[in-house]
């Protein structure tokens, strides 16, 4: 069911979502833009996430009326597309590449992993499938051509980065849910002590040696790029 007065959806058409001119309608031009709809959306889930970001909301934000923000979005998941790409655009597009496929793809995580920090929405905004708006395209642009030397066909490639993204997506929500929770709470260290008092039972000798074994840094940064090396390094190209 539509709420706060937003009309039923029945999916995002991308050609006319992306196709089109930024001109919703004839007669006089209005005093906003498509654009700064969708900036002021994003600023809104920046600040209080999604659930913040209603047609009622984003209206009030730019000074218009709710019904006259539906020509340019007309309902939530569109607005969610066009806040997405707006942000892909932060994404650098034209710095050189090493030609070490690896490396590159490496770093093209690592901007994706900055630019979900930044936007803390943004992995639960691409939990569903999105359409690839210009900046997004521009984006996936660069991580294929990371990918040309190892020769892999079209489709494989768009696989690996797909793979790529969900896993940024999903490493950076886990990330971000563990730091609000250690905010809040001691849990870190209460599970520590949980996990030590199971590992001394006698039932779970592979838990005992796997904890036993020498510490490795736990800085998400230390986290991410562990983790990514496991993913990348072990990518087949054959």
């Amino acid at each position: 069911m539509p709420r706060d007065g937003e009309p039923g959806t029945t999916g995002v058409d991308p050609a006319r979502l992306w196709l089109r001119p930024d001109e919703p309608r004839r007669g006089r031009r209005p005093s906003f833009s498509r654009e700064a709809i969708t900036a002021a959306a994003v600023t809104l889930a920046d600040a209080e996430g999604l659930e913040a970001v209603t047609m009622r909301r984003v209206a009030a934000e730019v000074g218009a009326g709710v019904m006259s923000l539906y020509s340019y979005a007309p309902d939530k998941e569109t607005l969610l597309e066009l806040m997405v790409d707006h942000v892909s655009g932060e994404l650098p597009t034209t710095d050189p590449l090493t030609g070490d496929w690896r490396a590159d793809l490496k770093a093209v995580a690592r901007l994706q992993r900055d630019l979900m920090l930044r936007h803390p929405w943004l992995p639960a905004a691409l939990s569903t499938r999105r359409t690839p708006g210009p900046r997004t395209l521009a984006f996936l642009e660069r991580a294929l051509a990371a990918l040309r030397p190892t020769g892999l066909d079209g489709a494989a490639k768009l696989e690996i980065f797909a793979q790529l993204t969900a896993f940024v997506a999903g490493h950076v929500g886990h990330e971000i849910a563990q730091a609000a929770t250690a905010r809040t709470t001691d849990r870190g260290a209460a599970e520590a002590r949980y996990l030590a008092a199971v590992a001394a039972d006698g039932h779970h000798p592979e838990l005992a040696e796997a904890l036993s074994a020498p510490g490795r840094p736990l800085t998400p940064e230390a986290t991410f790029t562990r983790f990514l090396n496991r993913l990348i390094d072990g990518l087949d190209t054959t």
